[in-house]
Order: C-alpha cells, then structure tokens, then sequence
C-alpha cells in the first residue's frame, strides 16, 4: 500500500467515533461502513493529513486513490476525493482512467457526484478529446454510474454548458426506470434552469421525461415562479 495512504488510514483510525459509524452508515443504506467522523473533523483532519504529510504529487495520485479506494471505510474515499480536487486543474490527460475506475468501483451516489460535478467536468473542459473518447464509450455503458456521470459532468458549467449535447444525453435515457439516471435528469436540467429558463421549460414540455425528472427539473423554476420571459 502507498505510504501515504497507511499514513492516512493510521490518522483516521486514531480519530474514529464508533458511537457515529452505525448511523451514517445507516443514513448511506448500508453500503459501506464507517469510521464514524463526520463531514467537520473530516475536513479538519484533511488539513492536519495535509500539513503533515503534504499532497500526493501527481505521479502518486493514482496509486494512492486506488489505496484509498481498497480500504473498507467510506471516509478514506471521501477524503481521497478531497486531496484530488486540490490538484484537479493539474492533472494530466489520461487520468480519465483513474476517474473511471474511481466512477466503476464502490459505486454510489456520493462519491460519483463528487467526481462528476468537481474533478470530472473541471478535466474535461481542459481537454476536450479526452471527453469526446470517454463519453462515446460511457453513455452507452450498461454501467449506470457512467451513464450518471455523463449526465453532470456539466453541472456548473453555467452559460458554458453545451445543452444540445445534455439533451442528447437525456433521450438516450428516455424511458429509463433506473432512480439514479432519472433523478440525475432532473438535477442537470434544473442546476441548467437557473442560466435560461425558457429553453429548460420547452424542454420539458416537449420531451417524455419521466415523472421524478420533470419534477427536479422544474422545481427551482416553480419555487421562483419563473416564467419563460421572465430574466434570470
């Protein structure tokens, strides 16, 4: 194993609170046990790890995400996501096989939305071949998780957002009885609401998106009581 990544693990481990991992791993369904440190210490002892030991160097990065990736609780992946965003805008252009691999293993909703809305859009606006070649293979990948992720990637792209591509993406999921592609549909056409309304509204009223995806997606709009020529 990685140095850094026992010398994580030795921290965490110092630093666990059984009276809290039952219930946050019960709030995660079970899926993963935890330490029981809480999104607080966890910050505070990314920073502690961080002086102490310093960053992975990017040659690093990928065996020490993997490391991270292989320990039972779901705190070290957390943390391990966190030190990859310090470094994201420095990554190189193959490292979309460590996001891959990182999207595909231990799959769940918080840490694909991590990478996805963070890591993932930020090392795809830098290189754009990159994105064209992965997204060709994932949106049509039986693994969901990919299919997610092709979903957000764009999530705080704002006006940068290429929408004739999202909506692609969203009619290859037509008809989708998966909650995770359908509350993903939603969520990207909302947080894309929020930059112009008018074209999100057409959108949906046009397009045969499942019930919870027209719901995410108009719900920011209807809290605001946008109309399609109201300004943003």
């Amino acid at each position: 194993m990685h140095p850094l990544a026992i010398a994580l693990q030795d921290l965490y481990q110092q630093n666990a609170d059984p009276s809290q991992a039952g219930p946050m791993s019960a709030y995660m369904r079970n899926q993963f046990p935890y330490l029981g440190i809480k999104s607080p210490r966890n910050a505070e002892l990314q920073q502690l790890f961080i002086r102490q030991h310093g960053l992975p160097t990017l040659v690093d990065m990928d065996p020490f995400l993997r490391d991270c990736w292989s320990l039972p609780e779901r705190e070290y992946q957390y943390t391990a996501l966190g030190l990859l965003a310090r470094v994201e805008k420095n990554l190189p252009a193959n490292f979309t096989t460590t996001l891959e691999y990182l999207l595909v293993t231990k799959s769940w909703w918080d840490t694909v939305d991590t990478i996805s809305g963070g890591t993932l859009g930020i090392h795809f606006q830098r290189y754009p071949l990159e994105r064209e070649i992965a997204l060709a293979r994932w949106r049509v990948s039986a693994n969901f998780w990919l299919r997610r992720a092709c979903l957000l990637f764009q999530l705080n792209y704002k006006q940068e957002t290429d929408f004739p591509l999202l909506s692609a993406i969203i009619r290859e999921n037509l008809g989708s009885r998966e909650f995770f592609i359908n509350k993903a549909i939603g969520w990207a056409l909302r947080q894309y609401s929020r930059i112009n309304a008018p074209v999100v509204l057409d959108f949906v009223a046009n397009t045969n998106l499942h019930p919870l995806s027209a719901r995410e997606a108009l719900k920011w709009l209807n809290k605001h009581q946008q109309t399609p020529n109201a300004g943003l």
